[in-house]
């Protein structure tokens, strides 16, 4: 069994195949962007409530690629610490999901855990406004309406308003959306995480070991913007096992095996002084040291069990390997088969220039890789 996963690993990092693979992403993805570009010119202007519903199906057909890569293509798994009744809250509220900011793919991990609960089309995005730049996925973030900043207050402020006020305003019945936001602002690394604790010092807060301080101002504003229409936020905490290959995107696409673990608790946003900013900023602190606490707890025991949450099977569907296929076959087999007669019929020298056409296409994903390397932002520089 070790040997064929071995051999399988071998053809997956075959150069050509993730090229194939990328190629048929790329195509997919600007086909999905320029009709989401469409419904933006043509239906967002009469009927808000129209495009969302179409670009919540839209999303799904390009997400749904990203999770067939971690799922079947990497065989990889996401094992989930969860009380049942917040999981069925999660599928059918509105729902603001704190992050830790840890790994490249966490973000993508956020992406297979919505897809196997259903909810993979309502997923947004609160980043830095340069994420909405990014061919396929950016823009196809910002035509889901995630929210981006500026990192200058002043402007982000009259974002985040606004933003989040017209969707709970005009999001259509029996559709739900979901917000995946890392309050500490970047990715963790113990240098950040220095340059933090020297601030924690200054204003006498507890020392972190894991997280970087959150930036508190926009997590507020976004709970008072919503007017108590989002009415749970959760706690997600994730991790990779020992045993799981190291957790990058690149790493997925060679066909290595990630084991994530997630930790998953609801807090009612009826028990969060969210209209306070000063108490809603100490309560936001103090579930940072709780976080600090669990991921301890999964650094000295390899799992977050034992934490008292049971863990939660959640089955993989197979929406996210049909939607492969459907792309594989509309646009892939068509390539190849256009590819073949080029090289039967074409001359030497359209054949090298072929070859040139492909190796700049293999830089050009590998530069979107290395764009999609996520530092998912929630607030500006002075929001400390």
């Amino acid at each position: 069994m070790a040997s064929n996963r071995r051999i399988l690993n071998a053809i997956q990092s075959f150069i050509p195949i993730q090229i194939f693979i990328g190629y048929c992403f790329c195509v997919s993805g600007f086909l999905v962007n320029f009709i989401q570009l469409l419904s933006k010119i043509i239906i967002w202007p009469f009927h808000k409530q129209l495009y969302r519903r179409i670009n919540y199906y839209l999303g799904t057909l390009l997400w749904s690629q990203l999770t067939f890569i971690y799922t079947w293509w990497a065989d990889s798994d996401v094992t989930v610490f969860v009380d049942p009744k917040d999981l069925e809250y999660l599928k059918h509220e509105y729902a603001l999901n704190l992050v830790n900011h840890r790994y490249e793919i966490d973000w993508l991990v956020g992406l297979v855990t919505a897809q196997k609960l259903g909810i993979l089309g309502g997923s947004k995005i609160v980043g830095k406004s340069s994420l909405s730049l990014i061919p396929i996925v950016g823009w196809s973030w910002y035509f889901t309406e995630s929210i981006f900043l500026r990192r200058v207050w002043e402007s982000d402020k009259r974002i985040l308003e606004h933003d989040i006020q017209q969707l709970i305003s005009g999001y259509p019945d029996n559709y739900n959306f979901n917000f995946l936001m890392a309050c500490e602002g970047t990715r963790f690394t113990e240098k950040k995480r220095s340059e933090s604790m020297k601030y924690a010092k200054e204003k006498n807060l507890p020392e972190l070991k894991y997280h970087i301080l959150p930036r508190t101002r926009g997590f507020t504003l976004i709970l008072q913007g919503a007017k108590g229409k989002i009415p749970g936020v959760y706690n997600f905490m994730l991790a990779f096992t020992k045993d799981s290959a190291s957790p990058k995107f690149r790493t997925l696409l060679k066909g290595r095996r990630c084991n994530a673990q997630l930790y998953v608790k609801r807090i009612p946003v009826s028990e969060i002084p969210y209209e306070d900013e000063k108490k809603c900023g100490q309560w936001l602190q103090e579930l940072f040291q709780e976080k600090d606490r669990i991921y301890d707890h999964f650094v000295q025991n390899d799992t977050f069990d034992g934490l008292g949450l049971p863990k939660v099977t959640l089955n993989r569907t197979y929406y996210d390997i049909l939607i492969e296929c459907f792309w594989l076959v509309i646009i892939g087999v068509p390539s190849l088969k256009w590819f073949l007669q080029f090289l039967l019929v074409s001359t030497w020298f359209a054949k090298m220039m072929f070859v040139l056409v492909i190796i700049l296409g293999y830089i050009i994903i590998q530069g979107m890789i290395n764009m999609s390397v996520i530092k998912i932002d929630t607030k500006s520089k002075n929001t400390k």
